[in-house]
C-alpha cells in the first residue's frame, strides 16, 4: 500500500496594490495555504485553503497531520471520513473543539484537495479522468467592483467593460455597501457599459435582512441580473432564502460560505436558490465538493463553485448537465497570488477555462513566487 508519509503546509500572503473591501470586509492583502503531501511512493499533491486565518488553519493542518501519517495515500474517502469523524464528540471524551470548527474544515479541505492531486498524479490521469468527465471548455465569468476609497461611484462600470474586451461573455459585480440608490446606480452604468448580451451577476457578501433585499431584488431586476449570490444576513437560513425566492424576480445563489454538505442540503432541497456555489478550497474539500455537486444535479440546481477555477473545473467537467460556471479574477491586481502561484495550470481565454491532460489538477507550481510570498 502506498502510504502518506508527511503533510506540509505553506502560508503565502501578497499585498494589494489598493486596499479594497466588499459590502463584508476590508482587505488590504490577499493569502493562501498551499497543502503538501508526499507519499510513500514518491509522489507528492498539492491542495489549497483560501480560507482564514491562517495561523490558526496552519495548526490544525498539522495537528491533523498526525491522524493521516501511515494512511493509504490513494484514498481520498478514507482520509476525509476519519478527519471528519474527530470533529464530533465521541463516547467517553473527545473531538475537536467546536468552536474552531470552520478553522478545522478548512484544514480538512486543503488535505483533501491534496490527495486528490496526488491521486491523479498516481494514476497519470487528471482529476476529471478519474471522474469520468470528457475535457471540454468550462464556462467562467470574472469578479470585480470591489470598494476602493476615493473612486468614482461607478469606476466599476469601467472595470467590467475591460473585462469584457477581455473576452468574458459574465461578469459578477460586488454590490450591497452603500445605501441603495447607489447601488442601482453602480449596476446600472455597469449594465450600460458592458451591453445586453453580457451575464450580469451581483454579489453582496450578506448584506440584506429579508424585506430590503426583496427591495432590492425588485430595484435591479430590470438591468437583466443572472442572480443575486449571498444576498442575506450571515444568521438567515432556507427558510428566509425561500421567502427571499418567493419574491424575487432574480434567481439566487448561495454555498461559498458552506461548510458541509448537509446544510447545502437544506438549501438545495428547500427549493430556495439556483446556483449552488460550494467551494473546495474554503471548506471540506474536493470529496465534499462532489457530494454537493450530485445533491444539486439531482435537485435541478445548477454548479457554480466559488473561487479556483483552474480546480473547480475538473467538478463542473463531470456535470455536463448541471455544470454551470467557475469563476475567474479579471484583474491580476485583485488576486495576485493566483496569477503569480502557477508555472502552469488550465488556461483561461474567451470565458472559458481549457483543461490540460496534466495528471491530478494540471498545474505545475511556481516555487520561486511561493519562496517570495511566504507569510
Amino acid at each position: 500500500m502506498t502510504k502518506i508519509e508527511s503533510v506540509t503546509a505553506h502560508a503565502l500572503r501578497a499585498p494589494l496594490k489598493r486596499k479594497h473591501h466588499t459590502a463584508h470586509e476590508p482587505r488590504d492583502d490577499v493569502t493562501l495555504i498551499l497543502v503538501e503531501i508526499r507519499s510513500s511512493d514518491g509522489h507528492v499533491g498539492y491542495g489549497q485553503v483560501s480560507s482564514t486565518p491562517m495561523k490558526e488553519i496552519c495548526g490544525w493542518i498539522d495537528r491533523l497531520s498526525e491522524a493521516v501519517i501511515g494512511m493509504d495515500a490513494l484514498s481520498p474517502l478514507g482520509v476525509w471520513e476519519k478527519l471528519f469523524s474527530l470533529t464530533a464528540p465521541r463516547v467517553g471524551g473527545g473531538g475537536l473543539p467546536r468552536g474552531a470548527r470552520p478553522q478545522i474544515m478548512g484544514a480538512i479541505g486543503g488535505i483533501d484537495m491534496a490527495m486528490w492531486d496526488l491521486q491523479g498524479k498516481a494514476a497519470n490521469l487528471p482529476v476529471f479522468r478519474i471522474l469520468g468527465a470528457e475535457n471540454r471548455p468550462i464556462f467562467t465569468y470574472a469578479t470585480g467592483g470591489y470598494y476602493v476609497e476615493g473612486e468614482k461611484l461607478t469606476a466599476c462600470a469601467d472595470e467590467m467593460a475591460s473585462f469584457v474586451a477581455a473576452g468574458f461573455r459574465a461578469v459578477k459585480l460586488k454590490t450591497g455597501a452603500r445605501a441603495m440608490q447607489e447601488e442601482v446606480a453602480r449596476i446600472r452604468a455597469t449594465r450600460e457599459a458592458i451591453g445586453d448580451d453580457v451575464g450580469l451577476m451581483l454579489d453582496m457578501n450578506g448584506a440584506y435582512d429579508l424585506s430590503t433585499c426583496i427591495e432590492f431584488a425588485n430595484a435591479v431586476a430590470p438591468y437583466d441580473i443572472t442572480w443575486l449570490e449571498e444576498p442575506l444576513h450571515w444568521y438567515l437560513q432556507p427558510a428566509d432564502f425561500r421567502l427571499l425566492a418567493d419574491a424575487s424576480p432574480v434567481a439566487l445563489a448561495h454555498g461559498e460560505r458552506e461548510i458541509t454538505r448537509f446544510t447545502c442540503r437544506d438549501f438545495i432541497t428547500s427549493g430556495a436558490i439556483r446556483y449552488m456555489q460550494f467551494d473546495a478550497t474554503r471548506y471540506a474539500g474536493f470529496t465534499e465538493a462532489l457530494r454537493v455537486a450530485h445533491l444539486a444535479d439531482h435537485h435541478g440546481v445548477l454548479i457554480s463553485p466559488h473561487h479556483a477555477p483552474e480546480l473547480h473545473c475538473h467538478l463542473v467537467a463531470a456535470f455536463p448537465r448541471g455544470g454551470y460556471a467557475v469563476e475567474s479574477h479579471g484583474s491580476p491586481h485583485r488576486d495576485p497570488i493566483w496569477h503569480g502561484i502557477y508555472a502552469d495550470r488550465a488556461q483561461i481565454r474567451d470565458s472559458f477555462v481549457y483543461m490540460n491532460e496534466k495528471p491530478g489538477f494540471g498545474y505545475e507550481l511556481n516555487w520561486d513566487y511561493i519562496e517570495k510570498n511566504r507569510a
